[in-house]
């Protein structure tokens, strides 16, 4: 029967059903990729002749055993989740930053040379200071990809690795030379760290534990990013730009802008996880200071869905499986090459259900798009 005009205007639209399959699906697609990544490497330590049931219950005792063991795992997750606010602005941008890694040496760099060369300040001016100073370095590392790929169209992943690489080298030269322990110096040991900070510019921390009062920051971080990204005109900008770089360019966004702006910030997050650790654990600069905190801060992100609070539960699994492992390393006696391989595993398949998850999320969108169109 055919359709009246007269009516079809006064009939309201048929609103699409909420996808909760999809939904369910791309929220556990990230732990069905942990627990496959568990059951190999349970194969591998098989393989190793170690008991895998041993290694993984002390891989949970090491988190869970101890008040220490919970502690540690939230310490571990806090550059990761500085990290991660980051990425979750490049992401959401539609650019990629890589270059974690470099901007953590940067943030880590500023705040040493800062804090030793104004050590006369006190702790309520220092502390602060020295995460401003390290939260420009850090973006300034982040900036230089990002005005690359705005002006000249350079590959962001390309800039960013390369810019990891010229911050590791210039710690490392900083750390033979202007940077070094004096004592060291002195005693003949010659090691490879920087002065001992002040103790003003010391994180507040749990006594007996490493757990320093820059979690909270993070965490607050998480809050204020997200109202950044979901309650501002900037930030809805980013994720226009995100969603659809030719559609924002022709509704008036400078796309160029807001994905240098991305990387900016995405660096200046990262350059804030190298300021907390080195105020809030070492106290001093050490050539380790990254310990791979910007690659293993995107799988956090990209766990915890690119959304700022989802990060926070994402960036504590993360640091308790990194905690964790260690324990099961020095408890089953494994090569640390196998511990290495099974947190890649579980990169390698977090990323990949999120890709995979994303293209049938499209799919069905579109045939859910096809059947309302149909029934109209």
């Amino acid at each position: 029967m055919p359709s009246d005009p007269a009516t079809d205007t006064l009939r309201p639209a048929r609103k699409p059903a909420f996808d909760w399959q999809g939904l369910l699906l791309r929220a556990a697609s990230p732990i069905l990729a942990i627990l496959v990544a568990l059951v190999i490497g349970a194969v591998m330590l098989l393989l190793l002749r170690a008991n895998p049931v041993t290694a993984y219950a002390t891989m949970v005792k090491g988190v869970f055993g101890s008040f220490y063991g919970f502690t540690q795992s939230l310490v571990k997750a806090t550059p990761l989740l500085l990290v991660g606010l980051g990425i979750c602005i490049a992401f959401r941008a539609s650019v990629l930053n890589i270059g974690g890694e470099g901007q953590i040496i940067a943030g880590a760099l500023m705040a040493t040379w800062f804090s030793l060369q104004f050590r006369t300040w006190p702790g309520l001016l220092l502390i602060p200071a020295t995460m401003i100073m390290g939260f420009l370095a850090g973006a300034f590392w982040g900036f230089i990809p990002g005005i690359l790929k705005a002006r000249l169209n350079v590959n962001e992943i390309l800039s960013t690795v390369m810019m990891n690489a010229i911050g590791l080298q210039l710690m490392n030269l900083l750390l033979r030379g202007p940077l070094i322990d004096p004592a060291g110096v002195a005693a003949g040991t010659f090691i490879h760290q920087s002065d001992r900070l002040p103790t003003q510019v010391w994180l507040g921390r749990i006594p007996q534990t490493q757990l320093h009062s820059g979690a909270i920051i993070a965490v607050v971080l998480a809050v204020l990013v997200y109202i950044f990204l979901w309650r501002t005109t900037i930030g809805y900008r980013i994720r226009a730009v995100g969603l659809s770089p030719e559609a924002s360019k022709y509704a008036g966004i400078p796309v160029p802008f807001y994905q240098a702006l991305s990387l900016t910030l995405a660096g200046g997050f990262a350059g804030l996880a190298g300021v907390v650790e080195v105020i809030g654990v070492q106290h001093r600069l050490l050539e380790g200071v990254t310990s791979g905190y910007g690659f293993t801060g995107i799988v956090a992100a990209l766990f915890g869905g690119l959304h700022p609070l989802g990060l926070i539960p994402a960036s504590w699994l993360f640091g308790s499986l990194l905690v964790g492992a260690d324990m099961m390393q020095r408890a089953v006696q494994v090569p640390a090459s196998l511990i290495d391989s099974l947190l890649g595993l579980i990169v390698l398949l977090v990323i990949g259900s999120q890709v995979w998850s994303r293209r049938l999320a499209t799919r069905r969108t579109i045939e859910m798009a096809k059947k309302l169109e149909a029934h109209s």
